[in-house]
């Protein structure tokens, strides 16, 4: 069953084409005799520029090719798949997203994708990817949906292109001051309000 896939796209905001590559390895050791194959993210590579990327006609598809790696894989057998032309938009609303992604150690792409039970190789269902981000919080979204998210680094040129939207679109949001420690309610053990009294109690005799 295919599914659809997690984002669409519009033309009216920034954004980039990307292809992503993904790698089917072999797996060793005692799991190899449930899984002889595994599915990677091997990479994000743009294709275009953004000015380009306005005037392109989306790519629903994304019908995938077989392709030769720029770097040799560690095992001879793993096997490189190119998804073509996903689109990477870029929303105002997620500015933080984009901010968090670019203050990381390492800025990013992630990719969520999905076992297709449509597109077998050698009878066993292909890695497709489903929709590409940059935004830290869309990933941590998918994350606790449960769906399977790998990343990649970004390349410089995407880096450069992000940081000057975040530039202009981020507004972070005023610190608040912090209320001293003395205006703090007092609380019992238990965790109910305390009541001060300010009058006076005598010890001595009454008159």
């Amino acid at each position: 069953m295919t599914t659809e896939p997690i984002q669409t796209s519009t033309p009216h905001r920034p954004a980039i084409e990307v292809d992503v590559v993904m790698r089917r390895e072999p797996v060793s050791g005692p799991m190899s005799r449930w899984q002889p194959w595994r599915w990677v993210l091997a990479d994000v590579l743009p294709c275009g520029s953004p000015e380009d990327t306005g005037s392109a006609t989306p790519d629903t598809l994304h019908e995938p090719q077989a392709v030769e790696p720029l770097q040799p894989a560690a095992d001879p057998s793993s096997t490189h798949w190119l998804f073509p032309r996903f689109r990477v938009e870029l929303f105002r609303d997620d500015a933080e997203g984009y901010f968090l992604n670019l203050n990381s150690p390492q800025p990013c792409f992630w990719v969520v994708w999905r076992a297709d039970e449509e597109r077998l190789l050698d009878g066993e269902p292909m890695a497709v990817p489903q929709t590409v981000t940059l935004s830290y919080h869309d990933a941590g979204r998918w994350l606790d949906a449960q769906e399977r998210v790998d990343q990649v680094p970004a390349a410089d040129e995407v880096v450069d292109w992000l940081r000057g939207f975040v530039d202009t679109t981020y507004q972070p949001e005023p610190k608040r001051r912090k209320r001293p420690d003395s205006f703090k309610p007092l609380t019992d053990r238990f965790g109910q309000p305390v009541r001060i009294s300010t009058e006076k109690h005598g010890t001595g005799p009454k008159p």
